[in-house]
């Protein structure tokens, strides 16, 4: 995840006098958690680079933004606020209310393998004080869980990520009016992430995977990020981290065994990303879904 100094979301309300941060969990996987209470306040938020889905945990109705002063919020109420966006609030009376931060290239993932569309033609779709019931119910099963302890905040950020895909599968739309130019053709990207995902136990190469769409390296790289929103390697990653969560999860392999499955070089090297990746060994990952 980003450094909390590139999370403007969190830096604004982090220099209000009047809000206060009760807890603050990096995720992995491009995700981070924070949630605080407000009150009496006005916080601007001007195109952050990163996206940020929020839910209303207490009070609200007298909170609104200055450009709808008629629509106030409430508990259980959501809002997206997409990378770019700009908005203004103003909060009257006492808040609660917890953030998801997530990354664009965890969006960008999830735009490829979710919906299978290029990135770049998505955006949320901006919202303030939505009502949706299932993602206000995983928003407050988060806050009841210890996001300091191993096993709670692996489901923590399995929680995560299924708001995370429920946004992307509800509130992601085409972005208006917009010509792609210089990405990977349909047939290519679909091509290339059936390769991977049958291939992911065996090393690739950039040559290999450049190849499949008769490009040199150089010219598949560039297009290749262009189109996916992360370079070759860093999707493949992302790929193999998938495909060992899900069989840590859903099989009885050993560790060595999955790592093998996942192409990773070694146990080692495999429970070093996993690590990074998601903040937990590989056997406190299973430890926590099977226990």
């Amino acid at each position: 995840m980003a450094q909390l100094e590139h999370l403007q979301v969190f830096q604004t309300m982090s220099r209000s006098p009047n809000a206060r941060l009760h807890g603050l969990a990096h995720l992995g996987d491009g995700l981070a958690l924070a949630r605080w209470s407000n009150a009496h306040d006005v916080r601007d938020y001007l195109a952050p680079s990163h996206h940020t889905l929020s839910c209303y945990l207490s009070g609200g109705t007298g909170t609104f933004r200055r450009e709808h002063p008629g629509n106030k919020g409430a508990p259980d109420r959501l809002c997206i606020m997409p990378a770019e966006h700009e908005s203004a609030w103003i909060i009257n009376g006492q808040i609660q209310l917890v953030h998801l931060y997530v990354e664009q290239e965890r969006f960008a993932l999830g735009a490829v393998t979710l919906l299978d569309r290029e990135p770049r033609s998505l955006q949320l779709q901006e919202a303030t004080f939505l009502e949706d019931a299932e993602q206000a119910a995983r928003f407050r099963q988060l806050c009841r869980l210890d996001w300091q302890e191993p096993g709670e905040r692996l489901l923590t950020s399995s929680l995560a990520h299924e708001l995370l895909d429920h946004a992307l599968l509800n509130q992601v739309g085409l972005r208006p009016g917009l010509r792609l130019k210089g990405g990977l053709a349909p047939v290519q990207r679909r091509r290339l992430r059936e390769h991977i995902e049958q291939h992911l136990a065996e090393p690739l190469s950039l040559g290999e995977l450049a190849s499949l769409c008769a490009l040199s390296e150089y010219h598949f790289a560039r297009m290749f990020q262009t189109s996916f929103g992360l370079p070759p390697h860093r999707y493949v990653l992302a790929r193999r981290l998938a495909r060992a969560c899900h069989l840590l999860r859903h099989s009885r392999l050993p560790l060595g065994e999955v790592a093998m499955a996942c192409g990773f070089a070694s146990p080692s090297h495999f429970s070093n990303r996993f690590r990074l990746a998601l903040r937990a060994t590989p056997g406190q990952y299973r430890a926590a879904f099977q226990g």
